[in-house]
């Protein structure tokens, strides 16, 4: 399968970089004022899934724009705790494309926190199409289909790359194969094995040999 690969996706939080802590600490700091109690974690990722903007009207009704302005301003400033990307992952993309594998980014953050962290990390030319979320649901799903449509490939010229569960059951929705990250300590690597057997992938070096 791999030897007709010609398009490979990536997630970014957990997958390209470990973002998702500070996501959330940025999240709680900024949203737990406008909702009028601390933010659990537990609360704060029952609303992953959709971006920040639609994460933060799923607790604050009133005020969620300056809720908005107040995450974005936390989550650059709180960014000094990424300041790079996963060891491997750049050297893992840059391969992929001196093969002549498109690779694109695809991912629930919104259009401002992904470019923020894009610049942070100095990965803003690195992706050929750079796809973000959607306030009201998940579309993974239907951006997988949208690259495969503007490329016309077919599924099985295509791979996901995702640390969550959700993006292995929205991979499979789309007919790709989803390889699953597990290198980042957020993730459920249990859960992963359920949800995907045989494609969870502990390290970004177990990754590459799948490449190879």
């Amino acid at each position: 399968m791999m030897n007709r690969l010609k398009l490979a996706a990536f997630d970014m939080d957990g997958t390209i970089a470990d973002t998702i802590p500070m996501s959330i600490e940025s999240f709680g700091l900024a949203v737990s004022p406008y909702a009028g109690h601390a933010l659990s974690r537990e609360e704060i990722i029952e609303t992953f899934g959709l971006n920040e903007p639609g994460m933060i009207k799923a607790i604050v009704k009133d005020r969620w724009e300056e809720a908005l302005q107040d995450y974005y301003r936390l989550y650059e400033q709180l960014h000094v705790k990424c300041e790079k990307p996963f060891e491997g992952i750049v050297p893992l993309i840059e391969e992929l494309k001196s093969r002549g594998v498109i690779v694109s980014l695809i991912t629930g953050k919104a259009e401002k926190s992904c470019r923020i962290t894009l610049e942070k990390l100095q990965l803003e030319h690195l992706f050929s199409d750079v796809i973000t979320g959607d306030e009201h649901g998940n579309r993974k799903t239907e951006n997988i289909l949208t690259l495969l449509k503007k490329y016309g490939l077919a599924p099985e010229e295509c791979v996901y790359i995702g640390d969550a569960v959700s993006d292995a059951e929205a991979s499979q929705r789309a007919g790709v194969r989803c390889l699953s990250a597990a290198w980042s300590a957020s993730a459920d690597r249990e859960a992963l094995r359920e949800a995907n057997p045989g494609d969870v992938y502990e390290s970004i070096e177990e990754l590459a040999r799948v490449f190879d």
